[in-house]
């Protein structure tokens, strides 16, 4: 039984403790994690607040260098725990065109199986896949090279079909004036994992682009 000492003792902490936190929506004794999800809780409204893609983009692009810290330390400690914070940041770094940011906590979260937070409602690997390829789709600056990272990161994971073609749809056409051949490789396999992905055009124009650079290796 509590004594009716400690139960005034614990009143009042109670009443001034939920003081602070209506000042603040902070509790006094949150653990660093808390306080980080009670900022991206902040950070998210102002964000739902614009309708403007582009400056949803700028505003992300100042908030993530408040996470830096303690997303380095996550991917430093190695643990492998369940975070929202690290997963939505994650999203944002895509979002704000830190492409290279973006991968390194994606290879942390498949690594360690991850959930992305319930409101998501996709897995961690059709997110990442998904996300890069819009972006690269969308004529975003994403390097070749880390679409292809994702490519191979998520390659054993379970996800829709139609993700992955849009994956390999979107290597296809960045990989179309440096290696055609390898466009048409990326391409077909997209054509094969969904067949209204719409590729068929440009792998009839790339099939053809090569059967000429064969036929007069001086065009190659």
């Amino acid at each position: 039984m509590i004594s009716p000492a400690k139960r005034h003792v614990m009143r009042v902490k109670a009443a001034q403790e939920a003081a602070k936190t209506a000042e603040s929506n902070v509790r006094p004794d949150a653990s660093q994690h808390e306080l980080l999800l009670a900022q991206l809780y902040e950070h998210t409204r102002q964000l739902k607040a614009l309708q403007s893609i582009q400056a949803r983009q700028k505003l992300k692009r100042e908030l993530l260098p408040d996470y830096a810290p303690y997303v380095a330390g996550v991917l430093e400690s190695n643990a492998g725990v369940s975070d929202d914070v690290l997963m939505t940041i994650m999203l944002w770094r895509i979002d704000a065109g830190d492409y290279p940011g973006a991968l390194e906590i994606a290879e942390y979260a498949i690594r360690h199986h991850l959930p992305m937070p319930d409101k998501y409602q996709r897995t961690t690997a059709t997110l990442i896949a998904e996300e890069f390829a819009e972006a690269a789709l969308q004529g975003e600056p994403v390097p070749e090279h880390l679409l292809r990272d994702v490519d191979a990161l998520v390659q054993d994971q379970d996800m829709p079909d139609e993700v992955r073609a849009k994956l390999h749809k979107a290597i296809g056409l960045l990989l179309e004036a440096s290696d055609p051949k390898m466009a048409l490789h990326y391409l077909e396999s997209a054509l094969k994992l969904h067949d209204k992905c719409g590729v068929k055009t440009k792998i009839t124009q790339l099939t053809k682009q090569l059967e000429k650079n064969k036929s007069d290796p001086d065009r190659a």
